[in-house]
């Protein structure tokens, strides 16, 4: 018994050491051919993907960084109301007669709050209001607040 246990002990050792390689992971074997890592990962990729991703990143960073500035101007209040479903009502009202105007639609507890518009100049914002008056008849405030400017349109009013 003895005998077959030592027996299956250096046969199981044999079989384990002959797994890993004697030789270095770069050193040339018998038949002058490399004897490859078995943790090493090759990667057979196309140039080309670098200067995508490159391309990429750089659109990227062009987009976050120019995609939204802010300023100083003035919205103008359509409605502040405890009804979640009146505001949106008049979110719709302002993008259906105003497609012009971007609406916002805040929530400060218990308020919904419908701004619209990203004005410059308060003139500008005094003409909206007076042709919105007729859609809202409870009255349109001019307000100030910080107002989106897209970029390339810094000298123009308000935002399409």
């Amino acid at each position: 018994m003895k005998k077959l246990f030592s027996l299956i002990a250096i046969f199981a050792s044999a079989i384990c050491y002959a797994q890993n390689p004697a030789s270095p992971s770069n050193a040339p074997d018998t038949a002058g051919k490399k004897v490859l890592d078995s943790n090493s990962v090759i990667v057979h990729k196309d140039p080309r993907l670098d200067l995508l991703i490159k391309t990429q990143a750089q659109i990227n960073d062009i987009t976050s960084r120019d995609g939204r500035r802010t300023d100083k101007g003035f919205r103008l209040m359509i409605i502040s109301t405890n009804s979640r479903d009146e505001a949106l009502a008049a979110k719709t009202k302002v993008y259906t007669y105003f497609p012009e105007l971007k609406a916002y639609l805040w929530y400060q507890s218990p308020y919904f709050r419908v701004k619209a518009g990203n004005f410059k100049d308060r003139k500008d914002a005094e003409e909206f209001q007076k042709r919105m008056n007729t859609y809202f008849p409870k009255g349109v405030f001019i307000m100030k607040d910080v107002i989106e400017v897209k970029p390339g349109k810094e000298n123009e009013e308000s935002d399409k």
